[in-house]
Formats: C-alpha cells, structure tokens, sequence
C-alpha cells in the first residue's frame, strides 16, 4: 500500500529512519474537532479574507484582468493564496470532507489556478508585487524581496494538489517558475540566496514528486550558499536571515525564527535525498541547541517583537514573549521532519507540546480568530496596539501582514499525516495520539482514547500479516516512569527504550495493547538560567500547559499578585465555564497582596515579606493554554511565583 499522501513523503532510495504511515485517520477526539471547524469555517472563510485583503486583487493586477492599485503593498501576499491553496488541497484530499462544501472548494480553487496562469510570465516568472509595483527590480532585492519564498509556497500547494487530488495544472505552472528560478540560480549562474528560507524545503518536495533531479540540485545549492553573506545585513545583521555562518559551522539558532525553521526543514529534506550527514548533523545540532536553550515551556520560539527572532540563550520573556504562531508551525515541520530522518523519539515528544500549546493557542476555538503572537501573561493595563498594530496578546479575525492565519489551515487540514508512521522494519509506529485508524506495513489498527484529557490509549488490531510485525508506542517524556503497558489484558513488563515502547510479534486482528500514562497535574521548574522566571513553576497536566486566567479566578483578585503554595496538592477540577475544557486544575496560593505605599513600587524586603506572609490563601483554577482568551480580554499567566 503506497503511504497516504502528505506535505513530506520521501523518495524510496531516501535516507531515514521511519517513514510516513500509509494510512492516518483521525475520526475523534480535540483533534477531530478542531480540523472540523478547520473545513467549515477556516477554509471557507479564509477564500473571502483573501479577497477582503485585496490578495486576489493583486494577482489580477498581474494578469491585466483588472486595474486600480496594489493593495497593502508588502511584497509576500501571494504566499497567503499558496497556503490556503495547499490547506483546500489537504482538506479535498481527505474522504471525509463534505461533498458540498468539497464542490464549492474546488472551483475556488480552480478559478486561483486560472488567474495564476493569466499573471505567469512568458519566461515563468510568478510574483504579483514585482509584476505590478517594481517591474524593473525582478531578483535585484532578495533579502526583503520574497520571491524565491513565494516560489517555495505556490510549489508546496501544488504538491498538495497533486498528491492529495492528482491534479496537475497547478504543478504545471509551479514547474515552470521553479525551472525559471533554475536558469536564474545555482553553479555557474547566480549565486544568491533568499533573505527568507522557504524554497529549499518546497524544491526537495518538487524532486519527489516529479522525479527531476535538478530541483534537488538547485535546494541543495541553496543551502550549501547560506550563511556566506550574499545577503546584505542590514539594520538586523546578517544572523537575522541566517546568512552569517555556513549552517554546518552554526552553532546556535539565530535571527528570525521563522527562517531559522523553514531553513532547517529544508537542510533536513536534503540531508534525506542525498544522504549527506554533515547536514543532519547540524539539524540536530540547532534544534537540540534551539529547545534546550531558547523554547518557551509551551514549545513557543522567538524572544523579540522588533525582528521576530529568538533572543539570547535562556532570554525567555513571558509578558514580552513573541512567540509567532507560524514558528509553531516551522517548528512543527522541523521536528516531523528529524523524527522520520532519526527515530528519536524526542521529536516526537517536541511536535506533542507545541501542538497542544504553542501551535494551538494560536487559533480560536471559532475557527475565525487567530493570534500572530502566543505571549505567556497578560497584565493588567495591557494595550494590544502597543506592541506593534495587530500583533498583540489576543485573538483578531485577519492581520495586515496575514501569514498566520493560512498556515493554521494548512497545517490542521494535513495534520493526520504526522501522527503515525512506518518503523522501517516492518512495523507500525505510533508516536501521537488521537482517535483513528493507522496502518504501515500490513499492520492496521484503530486506536481509541480521550487524550490528552485522559491519559489512557487503546490500540485494538485490526488487520495484521501471517508473520511477525512490530507495533511501537511512544512513552511520553513527561511521564518519567508514570505508565504501564497490557496486551490483551494482560500486564507486560517491558522496558521504554529511549521513550519507545516495541512490541514484535504474529498480532491477530481483534489483539488489544492498551498503553495507561498518568496524566494527573504536576509543577515545571523553569530553566535555571532564565531569570525572568526565577522563583516560579508552571502547572502541567499531560501533554498540556496550564495557565491561571482572571476570569476564573475569585472576585478581587489580582492575578499579577498571586503566589502558588507548592506544597499543596493539585487537583482535577470541572468548576470553569471556559469554552473547550475538559478539565481544569484547582490549585492554592496566596492572593489579593496590598500594593506598595505611596508613590513608589519599591518597598523594603522585609516589608514585603510581612505583607506576603500576611496574605491569606485563596483557591486557584487553571485552564489549558491554548484554551486562554475565549471569554474576555483579561489578564492571563502560565508562570506563577511560589
């Protein structure tokens, strides 16, 4: 059975150790949910946002279908119509999309591809901005220019098109500004590279879908070029697009953290379909370097509002934090990426939290209102326009600069394809849990579970060979040693190795493995270095980050003045009328502490501390993360002092 399609899908000489799964089914459960609102709402709705930002306007611009001005004027808006194009193609791809809706979709789609063929130049050049606002600088501003960025995006959606409808028109006309890119770029033509990484990972995908080795030749060419300062610096420095070391020689993520991830994507795909490990080593090299040093407990990335970049090792601002929600997503390829390349389960661990956290928040339970930035507290007095025009802490319908929005779509509208996979030997992986149906080498399964809300996994076979197969579960890294394991009721005692749990044998259909993780709530020590989080936990509760919203809170208190009493027990909880929670977390501290005398904040210690001690304790309920924002625009926390 050929794998079921999906954003990455290596060629069958690639080097790996797992591959995609061949079927990946998600029919219950959160994330069931969200990817229904996802094809009723998102999708359809995003058409009409594109067409309200004046991104198809632009594009008929290009084709001389229509007159008037160039709308917004920033010269990447074509790649918002690419990621809902590819998010429609995942989304028609998937059986169970409604057939209505599927037929409206479609001809969306078909009029874009019709457009797109009107604004594609003789020579295949494709970028609305160039075409219309500045004819005369085609290729001559690469570092804020996008269009090799573009580029990467119109060929990820015909990718998706193709894979997922086996349509080719619009493979046909990325092809052709991908072939125009290649007598442009690479040995003995032009030696440059785009100030925003993006075409290294889509070229590789091109190569595996047509077969052409020059796409491959050209992505590697792109990233062997980084980081040998072909890019001017500009007011960022040259770390800013990863232009200021080799990404072997890196040492460190640096700059926007969005290229740093797409980037790196790519360096992975490449490492896969030409078997170089110097690139693979450097990919686990910054990602390892990345999530020990510059993540946020929620599997957020980026420190810094003015150049959407990660900040200093440990430089983990909650209030101040950026955390874009499209390098949640980044990081989300990255990590998928690095797990079907090694088998470590730690990628598997790392696409888990930021997907229930990082990634999540960034979406309302709507499906109509997103967040660009993904911060960790609201204080009191907080001015969303104060930290820079719609990039504030809460939720909005569309943004000017809309890159967001589409690739929440894409990325919910593919996500199955990420859950589960073939272990390369002959066996089924399962390394993210949901309820479904999986299946890789001959080996089918349905799993049923109320993750992450409980903690329990029931893997039942469903079809399976005559000869030996191996099921592998992933033991979440959260848990320590908080599981235990049964195959057809019976206990096994069998040891998690390196956070997989394989099991190889003849399976029958109708066999049960049921995997029980404690899910109850815990206390996160933040890293010792971040000072900003000295003297504070964090609340976790399986998979999910916790957060302490006013709105739950008992009437008078002050959330920025709360303290957690560590030393008392945490506890499930029903008592929020918070949409989307299953359950909620109970907890104690000390609250409703009196502000500072007079006219200055500064009290003396020992002050302070009498007043703390003198404060009484107040009982506390916390929400999910990602659930934050869906009643008011109130104060909100995940880390809280002890």
């Amino acid at each position: 059975m050929p794998a079921r399609p999906g954003p990455v899908l290596p060629t069958a000489t690639a080097r790996g150790a797992l591959r995609p799964a061949d079927e990946a089914v998600i029919d219950g459960g959160l994330w069931a949910e969200r990817r229904a609102v996802n094809e009723r709402t998102s999708v359809p709705d995003g058409y009409q946002r594109l067409v309200d930002a004046g991104n198809l306007h632009n594009l008929r611009l290009a084709a001389g279908t229509t007159t008037g001005s160039y709308v917004n004027e920033l010269p990447f808006l074509d790649s918002d119509v690419y990621k809902w194009l590819e998010a429609v193609s995942w989304q028609l791809g998937d059986p169970a999309t409604d057939p209505e809706l599927a037929a409206r979709l479609d001809e969306r789609v078909t009029e874009i591809v019709g457009l797109l063929r009107d604004a594609q130049e003789p020579d295949g050049y494709l970028q609305s901005y160039y075409q219309v606002v500045r004819p005369d600088r085609r290729w001559q501003e690469l570092d804020w220019g996008h269009e090799l960025y573009c580029a990467g995006h119109l060929i990820q959606a015909a990718v998706a098109r193709v894979r997922a409808t086996g349509r080719t028109e619009l493979l046909e006309i990325a092809r052709k500004f991908a072939d125009h890119i290649d007598s442009v770029f690479g040995p003995g033509r032009r030696d440059a590279v785009c100030g925003h990484p993006e075409i290294e990972t889509a070229l590789v995908e091109l190569f595996r879908v047509t077969g052409e080795p020059r796409y491959l030749d050209l992505a590697r060419f792109f990233v062997d070029r980084r980081g040998h300062g072909t890019l001017p610096p500009g007011r960022f420095g040259a770390g800013y697009w990863q232009d200021h070391a080799p990404v072997r020689e890196a040492e460190a993520v640096t700059g926007h953290a969005v290229r740093q991830l797409y980037l790196l994507a790519g360096v992975v795909d490449v490492y896969a379909e030409t078997g170089d490990d110097t690139l693979l080593a450097a990919g686990e090299r910054l990602w390892e370097e990345m999530v020990a040093r510059k993540s946020y407990v929620t599997g957020g990335l980026g420190a810094h509002h003015s150049d959407e970049a990660f900040g200093d090792p440990f430089e983990l601002p909650s209030e101040r934090a950026y955390t874009e929600t499209c390098a949640a997503i980044a990081a989300v390829h990255l990590s998928w990426r690095l797990l079907l390349a090694t088998g470590r389960a730690r990628y598997a661990d790392h696409l888990e939290r930021v997907l229930y956290n990082g990634f999540l928040s960034g979406v309302g339970l709507d499906g109509e209102h997103y967040s660009y930035c993904n911060p960790l507290q609201v204080r009191e007095g907080h001015r969303p326009d104060a930290q820079g025009g719609d990039h504030g802490a809460f939720r909005v319908r569309w943004f000017t600069c809309a890159c967001c929005p589409p690739n929440v779509m894409r990325l919910l509208a593919s996500l199955p394809h990420a859950f589960a996979a073939s272990d390369g030997a002959g066996g089924l992986l399962v390394h993210q849990y949901a309820p479904g149906r999986f299946a890789a080498d001959d080996l089918g399964v349905r799993v049923a579970t109320d993750y992450p809300w409980q903690g329990r996994v029931s893997v039942e076979i469903l079809e399976a060979p005559s000869d030996e197969r191996a099921l592998t579960l992933r033991v979440p890294h959260w848990a320590g040693e908080g599981w235990r394991l049964s195959v057809n009721g019976l206990p096994q005692d069998l040891a998690a190795e390196e956070g997989w749990l394989r099991l190889a044998r003849r399976w029958q259909p109708g066999d049960s493995v049921v995997l029980e993780v404690d899910v109850a709530p815990r206390l996160t020590a933040p890293p010792s270095r971040a000072d900003a989080l000295r003297g504070c936990v964090a609340v976790e509760r399986g998979p999910l980050v916790y957060c302490a919203e006013a709105a739950d809170q008992p009437d008078g208190t002050v959330l920025d003045d709360l303290r957690l009493n560590a030393g008392a027990p945490l506890r499930d909880s029903a008592e929020t009328d918070a949409p989307g929670v299953a359950v909620a977390v109970r907890a104690t501290g000390t609250g409703r502490l009196p502000a500072a005398d007079g006219w200055w904040a500064y009290p003396p210690h020992e002050a302070a501390s009498a007043a703390e001690r003198a404060a009484g304790d107040v009982e506390l309920t916390l929400i999910p993360y990602h659930l934050w924002g869906h009643r008011d625009q109130g104060t909100m926390r995940v880390w809280l002092p002890v």
